[in-house]
Formats: C-alpha cells, sequence, structure tokens
C-alpha cells in the first residue's frame, strides 16, 4: 500500500538550473568560454515544442492515409532555445547584432562550429531527461 501523502507537490524535488560553456567563441576577458544559462523544460513545454515541429505527411501508395513526421533538427533547436535562459535568445539587440529573427536562428549563428552545436543540443537533450539523443535514435531508425 502507498502513502499518497508522498506523492504531493510539496514533496516532489525539482530540478536546477545549471550552466554549460556552449561556444569557445565567445569569451570573457581572461580568454576563458562564457557559460550559458539552462533551465530543465516541462513535460508541457517539451509536448508543445515537439507538436509544433511534427508534420502529417502523406503515407505512399495510400491516399487519404497520413502519418506524423518530426523536424528533428528544428525540434532540437526549439528544444535549445526554450532551455537556455542566458543569454537571452529572444532579446531583439541580440537577433539583430547576428542579422536573425527567431531564437533557434540566433542559436546556430552564435553556435557556428558544427562539432560544439551538437555537443550543446547532446548536453541540453540529456539534462532535460532524454538519455539517448533524437540524431541517436535516427540513426538507430535508419540502421
Amino acid at each position: 500500500m502507498s502513502n499518497l501523502s508522498l506523492f504531493l507537490k510539496k514533496n516532489k524535488k525539482f530540478k536546477e538550473n545549471t550552466t554549460f560553456a556552449a561556444t569557445k567563441s565567445l569569451m570573457d576577458d581572461k580568454g576563458n568560454p562564457l557559460d550559458w544559462v539552462i533551465k530543465p523544460l516541462s513535460t508541457k513545454e517539451n509536448e508543445t515544442i515537439r507538436e509544433s515541429c511534427t508534420l502529417e505527411v502523406q503515407v505512399k501508395g495510400k491516399p487519404n492515409m497520413f502519418r506524423p513526421k518530426i523536424n528533428t533538427n528544428l525540434y532540437i533547436a526549439k528544444m535549445i532555445a526554450a532551455s537556455v535562459v542566458e543569454p537571452n535568445l529572444y532579446n531583439a539587440e541580440l537577433q539583430d547584432s547576428y542579422g536573425v529573427k527567431t531564437p533557434d536562428d540566433l542559436l546556430k549563428e552564435m553556435i557556428d562550429d558544427p562539432g560544439e552545436y551538437n555537443d550543446f543540443a547532446a548536453f541540453v537533450q540529456q539534462f532535460n531527461g532524454f538519455n539517448t539523443t533524437l540524431d541517436d535514435k535516427v540513426e538507430e531508425a535508419k540502421n
């Protein structure tokens, strides 16, 4: 028999924000890479992001039959952008300085090294509870 009181919200442990040096191309006065502040996403936030990146595509050879397809690159970019607290990727001045208008585009301009971007994406996914990245799952499905 379970003790219901243990499941009450007051007993729930919440994950704290963390930091990650996302790129070596942005440094402080001492030459150290800047730490970015990352917050955990809620299940609701993640679902909203995933739904916004999901399209209905027609099943080949089956008229009027559709299946959902996630644009994984867009999903990962939006997940990262929603997780980043600092720098504020929604700041118009910061976006203007890189010549972009969306947080996901800004992210790719600020972290323009593909290896660093992939490392940051993997970190954010793991921080949000995904033990294997979406790219890993895509590769596994291909094989």
